[in-house]
């Protein structure tokens, strides 16, 4: 890894840092390299290790403030409205901001935090956007932006965010290989699978421990349903990847998926089991708690028996019951608790949302809860219940708009999925046909896909049937 850098070094950048101290000059950097290589790296002293070091060597520097609210906020899916800590930590931040002169760009980053602490999304990444037009190896401002793009849904901006600075991501900027990693899956999640591979492999080549470009590639093989070709990759670059604490949860996930797909349940569930479900225990981490919610959800969509497996989810999802902070977690936090039969917590999950949908004020997410998060939610318990009629009216008209919840393409499949499964289990004729309608189309889609080739014969039974 490259020396951390010092004052001088950020001047030199054109990145320069409003502090006189080379120490949180330097602790700066270590936490921007350990957020943009999805690891805490124990010979730095991990984030939050690094993060109080970067407080005590210098109070008063702004970005230090910037980059430890925003990894709240960003990183962990918190938010003012549930964390008063963080309200006033971003309250100091700012009245810092306003008492020593800063550059253009602190500023700036100053901002963007403000507008996504309430809740306005979609201004904070135009504020970072405007950061990169002057500074495009801003690599803070490039990093929200696109994890802030994933959470809205917003995938060509993700994809265009980083095409605008890749060029200035030559091989002498430090960390440059990853930026090719954001770029891949940017590319990979508008369907550029070809040109995304080739570029998470370069970065790989560069850096075979670059947890994020496997996971572009274990993403391209999901969509194409290489489900062979997958599950080698997975095997092959285990012992590179697995040691990234963010990102292990997830890249086991999506090997737990191959699996799903070809309908190797047992398979599944012992990834599940020996790497899903523990990782979940030492992190309590909102990205490894819906990938735990959502393998379960996909193995209980296929008829797998789970056992007390969603009551361990659950410990760790109660706690999120009325955060409400992004309406793609709450949609997986309901269903381990429909998958653990816990009615009070649903019932708490979704009164709280209804209440906060009725004024959402600014907030970009509450705003879309009762045309897309509260319909979706409520078609999750009406399927659990066994009303599938009622299950698709809710989510076939809403299909298209489901995009604004953010997550991956690959992740959202789920919800294709429940509608397939609802229409399948209807009695009318017609969502029976529906049913068929969208097999054909997911057929399209992913030829050769064992899971849909299931299915359609599950169609044409029940069709046989009635």
């Amino acid at each position: 890894m490259a020396p951390l850098r010092d004052c001088k070094a950020w001047q030199d950048a054109g990145l320069g840092l409003s502090t006189a101290s080379n120490e949180a000059c330097k602790l700066f950097d270590a936490v921007l390299s350990q957020y943009a290589t999805w690891r805490n790296d124990e010979n730095l002293g991990g984030i939050e290790g690094c993060l109080s070091k970067l407080k005590a060597a210098d109070p008063n520097f702004v970005m230090g403030h910037v980059i430890a609210n925003g990894l709240e906020l960003i990183g962990t899916g918190s938010s003012v409205r549930l964390n008063k800590d963080l309200g006033s930590a971003l309250k100091t931040m700012t009245t810092l901001s306003r008492s020593q002169p800063l550059t253009e760009r602190e500023k700036l980053h100053v901002l963007a935090l403000d507008m996504f602490a309430r809740g306005q999304l979609p201004k904070a990444c135009d504020v970072w956007e405007q950061i990169l037009q002057s500074h495009p190896t801003d690599l803070l401002a490039l990093r929200f932006s696109h994890d802030t793009y994933f959470y809205l849904g917003y995938q060509i901006q993700m994809r265009d965010s980083v095409a605008q600075v890749f060029p200035f991501w030559t091989p002498e900027v430090p960390l440059s290989s990853y930026v090719k990693g954001f770029y891949s899956f940017g590319l990979m999640e508008t369907n550029f699978f070809d040109r995304a591979e080739e570029l998470a492999r370069e970065a790989l080549d560069i850096n075979r421990t670059d947890a994020w470009s496997v996971h572009t590639i274990a993403h391209v093989n999901e969509m194409k349903a290489e489900v062979e070709k997958g599950l080698a990759f997975m095997k092959e670059t285990e012992d590179n990847w697995k040691d990234s604490d963010m990102l292990a949860c997830h890249n086991y996930w999506h090997w737990a998926l191959y699996y799903v797909e070809k309908g190797e349940y047992e398979a599944a569930l012992t990834i599940y089991d020996n790497h899903i479900a523990p990782r979940l225990l030492s992190s309590g981490s909102m990205l490894d708690l819906v990938d735990n919610s959502s393998m379960l959800y996909r193995l209980h969509l296929e008829g797998v028996k789970l056992g007390d497996r969603w009551d361990n989810v659950l410990k760790h999802a109660k706690k999120h019951t009325k955060d409400h902070v992004l309406l793609f977690n709450d949609a997986h936090v309901l269903m381990s608790s429909l998958g653990a039969k816990d009615q009070k917590t649903t019932d708490e999950l979704l009164t709280t949302l209804q209440e906060l949908a009725k004024d959402p004020g600014e907030d970009h997410e509450l705003s879309l809860a009762p045309s897309v998060g509260l319909p979706l939610c409520q078609a999750l318990v009406e399927f659990e219940n066994g009303n599938c009629d009622k299950a698709v009216d809710l989510l076939y008209p809403i299909r298209y708009q489901l995009i604004h919840l953010g997550g991956s393409n690959a992740q959202r499949d789920i919800f294709s999925q429940l509608l397939i499964h609802a229409a399948l289990n209807c009695k009318s004729q017609a969502k029976q046909n529906l049913a068929k309608c969208l097999l054909r189309e997911r057929d399209v889609m992913r030829p050769n896909s064992p899971m849909t080739e299931r299915l359609i014969r599950r169609a044409a039974a029940v069709h046989s049937v009635a």
